[in-house]
């Protein structure tokens, strides 16, 4: 579960407390609370981890696709008073900026989460909000456990869901819908070739989502 190893009545949190942690576990500062977690369980790190190995050719490296992005694993974001740790985070080129030491301060143009046990409620009722407010226009939801993907793409200051799949669906998902994903590759489960074609996903209309309630 989650672990607010500060609580209000305390100092806010700082970015020296997140260098304490031993490094079994993840740290991330949301409304002043330094919130830790376990560090996730293999089905979350190899689906992250493929998910990564899948667009960075493309998008990253322009090899069958069209590059102008730039995409990383886990990296540290300050979003205000917030500083917050997306699985996986994307700048267009044109907009990212490599910071000489602490975190990243250039707000992402599109973030990934993979759900975990551990981190479910911070990610979808606590993170989600935070990325809306600082203008983050796309956002991934995964659960490696239900074999469910979520596309959200942000419209006047709210989450609008513009994808829901699951299991073996082939996807293009924005805003790298110029390659398609086959999710089964996420999952670990057979390669493309040995299942039969995936039933249709739903997309349009697409339904205001709000994570703040």
């Amino acid at each position: 579960m989650t672990t607010p190893a500060r609580n209000r009545h305390h100092s806010p949190a700082t970015e020296e407390d997140l260098d304490s942690l031993p490094e079994h576990v993840l740290g991330q500062i949301i409304r002043g609370e330094l919130i830790v977690h376990p560090r996730p369980g293999a089905p979350h790190t190899e689906a992250a981890s493929t998910l990564g190995a899948l667009l960075v050719p493309p998008f990253q490296h322009g090899s069958r696709g069209p590059g102008g992005w730039v995409i990383l694993d886990e990296p540290g974001i300050r979003f205000g008073g917030d500083l917050l740790v997306p699985d996986l985070a994307g700048w267009r080129r044109e907009r990212f900026a490599s910071p000489e030491k602490g975190p990243y301060v250039v707000t992402p143009d599109w973030v990934c989460e993979l759900l975990s046990p551990s981190s479910v409620r911070d990610d979808r009722v606590r993170k989600l909000p935070i990325y809306a407010r600082h203008g983050v226009g796309h956002a991934w939801i995964l659960d490696p456990d239900l074999r469910t993907f979520e596309v959200l793409r942000l419209h006047r200051g709210a989450w609008l869901i513009v994808g829901l799949h699951e299991s073996a669906d082939r996807v293009r998902a924005e805003p790298f819908e110029a390659i398609e994903l086959d999710l089964t590759l996420l999952w670990g489960e057979a390669p493309a070739g040995q299942r039969p074609p995936a039933a249709d996903t739903i997309s349009e209309p697409a339904a205001e989502y709000n994570p703040g309630g």
